[in-house]
């Protein structure tokens, strides 16, 4: 063996072996200074030390390998060898790419699992973070194919042209995806709220919201999904949001009753004014109403403080055995559907009868 092959054979395993000997000490170190930084508040550092790791063993060896390949290149001129260098630049984008993007997940998970949901808006992170991974990809990408040669222009201009008939053949693609993107900025649901439509036949829980599809879990546990270009033509109701929920009822009384009327219904107003449930900011109703075919008709109008569906129910169940107190302390009733048949008989067809029968 000549003293040249010796020697780059030799510098070849002087790359390697720091480079080796580099990998272990910045494995050592990061996990040091992620036990360190997971004690901390700030989740930026911890994200940071997380997704550094695996990128920065991929750039060490590939530095130390291009390196090395460099040094055989040069020894022994082989053709081969002459791509190191453009593997290395396209390997360090590589490895840029890769952490912003395990950065961006890890950001995203600390976001999500540091705050309630009533404290940050879910939809708006997973769609940043969307928007984030996207934007790495594409230029990363673009990097990457200029490093190797391409001519971005050439490529923007295909894209160009390419797009036109994507568009046309993926148009419900896009739609679903602009839908998606209107979405994200206006908010009008978010994960976890419950939304129907009046349009369609959809209500429950929003489970996940896509680029293409948003999930929504039934009250039968069902899961719907539903492309989100049907979105931008419906109209779509968020009861999440609302202030309060109502109670609006109409009950009747007997005719026999009307007397009483009066003293009912002023009883269930200042029950409802002094009912710690009720809402006493927000508009409350008690008037006689209607004559109706077998009642006289009186209607309740008032607001809950509580939006919650199951302890809405039980302020309205009491509200409502409140109300029937009322009346029967009030000395009447609670109306039924009933019917009057008033019968007439004429005088001379009876006396005719009778004289009929007497006659038998």
């Amino acid at each position: 063996m000549s003293d040249n092959v010796i020697t780059w054979v030799s510098q070849v395993f002087i790359v390697i072996f720091f480079a080796l000997l580099l990998d272990f000490m910045q494995k050592r170190v990061a996990r040091r200074l992620m036990v360190r930084f997971e004690r901390s508040a700030n989740y930026w550092d911890d994200a940071i030390a997380w997704a550094l790791g695996p990128p920065a063993t991929l750039l060490i060896w590939m530095v130390g390998i291009t390196l090395a390949a460099n040094i055989i290149g040069t020894a022994t001129h082989y053709a081969l060898f002459s791509y190191a260098a453009t593997v290395r630049e396209v390997a360090v984008i590589y490895a840029l790419a890769w952490f912003l993007l395990r950065l961006t997940r890890r950001v995203e998970q600390s976001l999500i699992e540091r705050h309630t949901p009533e404290a940050l808006d879910l939809t708006t992170v997973h769609a940043l973070a969307k928007l984030v991974r996207i934007s790495v990809f594409i230029t990363a990408t673009m990097v990457m194919l200029q490093t190797l040669g391409f001519s971005i222009s050439g490529v923007l201009a295909f894209g160009g042209v390419g797009g036109l008939a994507v568009g046309f053949a993926a148009k419900d693609l896009l739609a679903n995806f602009f839908g998606a993107l209107m979405i994200y900025l206006d908010r009008p649901f978010s994960v976890g709220d419950w939304v129907r439509s009046p349009d369609k036949q959809i209500e429950g829980t929003v489970e996940h919201i896509g680029w293409r599809l948003t999930r929504i879990r039934t009250f039968d546990k069902r899961p719907l999904y539903v492309p989100n270009a049907v979105f931008a033509n419906i109209a779509v109701e968020n009861p999440s949001r609302m202030s309060n929920r109502r109670i609006y009822e109409t009950i009747g009384v007997r005719y026999q009753d009307a007397d009483k009327m009066q003293g009912i219904v002023t009883a269930v107003e200042a029950m409802l004014k002094a009912h710690p449930a009720i809402d006493q900011g927000q508009t409350l109703m008690v008037n006689f109403n209607a004559f109706a075919a077998s009642s006289l008709d009186f209607f309740v109008y008032t607001f809950t403080r509580t939006t919650d569906w199951c302890e809405f129910h039980k302020i309205k169940q009491d509200v409502l055995l409140r109300i029937y107190a009322i009346i029967t302390e009030q000395g009447a009733e609670i109306a039924f559907p009933t019917s009057t048949v008033q019968i007439q008989t004429d005088a001379g067809s009876r006396a005719s009868e009778l004289l009929a029968l007497e006659e038998n």
